[in-house]
C-alpha cells in the first residue's frame, strides 16, 4: 500500500489492473487509448464454461478470462479479434461451446510445456498488445470458501451456486501440495507500480483469487502504489448480496490483514427502476448502498461519480469515466481529498 507519494510521476504511468470476469477487460479497453504503461494480472481460478472444460481434460490454467484480456489489449485488426474470439455452435458437437482462443491458449500452454505465463507471453507478441498480460499464477488454482455457517467448498461455480454468506477465501494447487505462487514478473509490476487497481469484477471469485496468491498478497500490501478498488454497481447473488461499498473494501482489507485500500471509487447515479433484465443478467441483484461512514472507518478516500452505463438491459461500468478518473488521480497526491459525498 501506497506510504507516501509524490508529484514526481512517469511521464507514462505504470497502472497494474487486476481481477478477472468481464469487468477488467472494459477497465483495460478504455485505457488503452490512454498514455499509460499498462499491466493486467488476471485471475486463473476459474473452473467454468468452456475454460473449466478445457481445465479438466488438460489440466491447464483457465483460459478464458486470460482471453478476453488479449483481446482488450490487442492491437491486431478487429477480424483477427473476432475469430479469436469466436465461440463454437451447439450443432457443433465436438467444439460445441468452446472459444478459439481458448483452445489457442491452451494449445500454447501444451507446446511450451512450462505453465500458462510464457505461452501467454507469446501470444502477446503475435496480438500486438499494448501492454502486459500476466497469468496470476504459472498453474491452475483451485478457489476455496468457508461460508459462516462453517461449511467448505471447493470450486468458483460451486461456491457461487452456494447461496450461502462467505466468510472468507483462499487458493490452492490443483493437487493441493504446492503452495501457490505468483512468478516474479507479476511481483515486480506490482512493486514497481504508480497505480494498481482493483475491480471492477466479483468480488470473492475475480479480485480475491489473486491476493490471495501470497506473494502478490505481499506485494499489494508492501507497494509505494496508490490501491485503487473500483466498487461493483450491483450486488452480486451468491457472494456480496446486501453488501454496501463499505462492506466490499472491508472483505478487502480483512483478507489482506491490513487496510490496502488507499481510494474507492464510488458509482451514485441510481439505476433506473424495471431497467435491469434479471432474466439475462441472473447473478445481479440490487444496486450497491453508500455507507460513506463505514468508508471513512476503512481508511480510505472515497470518489463518487456517475460512472454508470446502461446498455442491452444492463448494468455495466462507464470505463472511458471511470479511466479519465484514474488518470487524474496519477497526477495527484495522496493528501489531496475529493470526497463527493451525496
Amino acid at each position: 500500500m501506497m506510504n507516501n507519494i509524490t508529484n514526481n510521476r512517469r511521464q507514462r504511468p505504470h497502472i497494474v489492473v487486476i481481477g478477472g470476469g468481464t469487468g477488467l477487460p472494459v477497465i483495460l479497453r478504455a485505457l488503452r487509448k490512454k498514455n499509460a504503461d499498462i499491466t493486467a494480472i488476471v485471475t486463473v481460478a476459474d473452473d467454468g464454461g468452456s475454460s473449466g472444460v478445457i481445465r479438466d481434460y488438460i489440466n491447464v490454467v483457465p483460459p478464458g478470462d486470460i482471453r478476453n484480456v488479449l483481446v482488450a489489449l490487442s492491437n491486431t485488426p478487429e477480424i483477427y479479434k473476432n475469430i479469436f474470439q469466436y465461440r463454437f455452435k451447439s450443432s457443433d458437437q465436438f467444439f460445441s461451446g468452446h472459444a478459439i482462443g481458448n483452445l489457442i491458449i491452451a494449445a500454447l500452454s501444451e507446446m511450451n510445456g512450462d505453465g500458462i505465463f510464457n505461452a501467454v507471453q507469446e501470444l502477446s507478441q503475435l496480438m500486438k498488445i499494448d501492454g502486459h498480460v500476466y497469468p496470476a499464477a504459472n498453474d491452475p488454482l483451485i478457489l476455496n470458501a468457508e461460508f459462516t455457517d462453517g461449511t467448505l467448498l471447493a470450486g468458483e461455480s460451486e461456491i457461487s451456486a452456494a447461496d450461502k454468506t462467505i466468510k472468507r477465501v483462499w487458493v490452492t494447487s490443483v493437487d493441493g501440495e504446492k503452495k501457490p505462487h505468483a512468478v516474479k514478473e507479476v511481483v515486480d509490476a506490482i512493486m514497481q507500480a504508480d497505480q494498481i487497481v482493483l475491480g471492477p469484477g466479483s468480488l470473492f471469485t475475480s479480485i480475491l483469487p489473486n491476493l490471495m496468491i501470497s506473494n502478490v498478497g505481499k506485494a499489494v500490501c508492501k507497494t509505494e502504489a496508490e490501491v485503487i478498488y473500483i466498487c461493483n454497481i450491483m450486488t452480486q447473488k451468491g457472494e456480496t448480496e446486501h453488501f454496501s461499498d463499505a462492506d466490499h473494501v472491508r472483505v478487502l482489507n480483512n483478507h489482506l490483514g491490513q487496510k490496502i485500500i488507499d481510494t474507492v471509487l464510488v458509482n451514485t447515479q441510481p439505476v433506473p427502476d424495471n431497467y435491469m433484465d434479471h432474466q439475462k443478467y441472473g447473478e445481479y441483484l440490487y444496486q450497491v448502498k453508500h455507507d460513506f461512514n463505514g468508508l471513512r472507518q476503512e481508511g480510505c478516500r472515497v470518489i463518487s461519480d456517475n460512472f454508470l452505463e446502461l446498455r442491452n438491459r444492463g448494468v455495466f461500468h462507464n470505463g472511458n469515466q471511470v479511466v479519465d478518473e484514474l488518470m487524474r488521480l496519477t497526477s495527484r497526491p495522496l493528501s489531496w481529498i475529493d470526497n463527493e459525498f451525496n
